[in-house]
């Protein structure tokens, strides 16, 4: 009898461990880290969902909206700021080697244009850091945070920069994202460093340039 006992407790265990796996797993199930997510899915904000990057429908009508297939990228929806409509997205161009993009100003230290502490650390930053968030597709949840990316200017200058932030393409317009509409998807927004090591002009305010990890 006690042997009996002992087994079903065993398999009692054994279930509650498959479904505690599953749910973690699973669309929408918690996560800390991408290993957390079954097949496609991408751990995004605590939840595995679909990756922006690949543009996966897996979760469907998940808290994060999915990338449109076939490679394209389109807004789902848009945000009134100030009476003016902005797209919001939740995907981004694929990345590769040379990767366009726009480089926008940001200011990363406390009561800058960025708003809230970086996402990646919760710290502020200096401007003399070399430093960029990207838009919520390329940030991919944060999967690329603290890694290195590489910067190519149209003056034919380079460098390399540190990621340590969302330029949030989904939400905006409130005190977290110092008032700002969502950002584009094609977004990399630098620090003043970032600026100066490419030569350009900040009064700009956005520039094409070409990315891709370092």
């Amino acid at each position: 009898m006690a042997n009996l006992i002992i087994l079903l407790s065993i398999c009692i265990l054994i279930n509650t461990f498959i479904n505690s796996a599953a749910a973690l797993s699973s669309c929408n199930g918690q996560c800390q880290t991408l290993d957390d997510c079954s097949g496609q899915l991408i751990c995004i904000n605590g939840k595995c969902n679909d990756d922006p990057d690949v543009g996966t429908h897996i979760c469907g009508g998940g808290s994060s909206p999915s990338a449109p297939s076939g490679g394209s990228c389109q807004p789902y929806g848009t945000l009134t700021c100030n009476g003016r409509s902005h797209p919001k997205y939740s995907c981004s161009p694929p990345v590769t080697a040379s990767t366009p993009a726009k480089l926008t100003l940001n200011d990363f230290s406390p009561g800058g244009d960025g708003g809230g502490a970086s996402e990646c650390d919760g710290q502020y930053h200096g401007n003399g850091e070399r430093i960029v968030a990207l838009s919520t597709g390329w940030y991919a949840g944060g999967s690329r945070c603290l890694r290195t990316i590489r910067i190519t200017a149209g003056n034919g200058r380079s460098t390399t920069a540190r990621v340590v932030d969302e330029c949030d393409s989904r939400r905006g317009c409130d005190a977290e994202h110092a008032y700002q509409p969502p950002c584009r998807n094609n977004i990399v927004d630098g620090s003043d460093a970032v600026w100066k090591a490419l030569g350009l002009n900040e009064d700009l305010g956005v520039v094409d340039i070409t990315w891709s990890m370092a």
